[in-house]
């Protein structure tokens, strides 16, 4: 599959993949509200828990602004039924095993093509790209990132 950078002004390719009870989720049924789909490298790291966790905190903010939040990474829906329950997340995880979505996406790796890359993207209710972010390191980030995007 070839990989195509997302840039802003693209509109959200359509894909269906399993969350963490292994139902399917048609990322079409969201058109009409904000998406925030967020890429991370592993359930239960450090920066990933982190990560997960500022998007926990600030979940009812976004859901006000009109948002719908997804984590999104390479473990398997067991793997992400654990990390949801333990963080209490009330937000989705999608499971894209074969880093199909990321490489759709044009999600980089990090660290020499080793490790998953961290990064944000924001659509519109109209499934256009609005913002994408981008930082390994400064996982907490991410969510300032998206409630200033979709604050505005």
């Amino acid at each position: 599959m070839a990989v195509k950078k997302l840039i802003v002004g693209d509109h959200l390719p359509h894909f269906i993949m399993n969350d963490e009870n292994h139902i399917p989720v048609d990322i079409s049924t969201f058109h009409g509200k904000y998406l925030i789909l967020f890429f991370y490298p592993k359930d239960e790291t450090p920066g990933c828990i982190k990560e997960a966790c500022s998007f926990r905190d600030s979940y009812k903010d976004l859901e006000d602004a009109g948002a719908v939040v997804f984590g999104i990474s390479g473990d398997n829906p067991d793997s992400h039924e654990r990390f949801k329950t333990k963080h209490k997340l009330p937000f989705h995880l999608l499971s894209d095993t074969g880093n199909e979505l990321r490489h759709l996406l044009g999600v980089p790796f990090d660290l020499f093509g080793l490790l998953p890359g961290r990064v944000t993207y924001i659509f519109d209710p109209a499934g256009c790209l609005v913002h994408v972010f981008k930082s390994q390191l400064s996982p907490e980030k991410h969510v300032k990132e998206a409630l200033k995007i979709i604050g505005s």
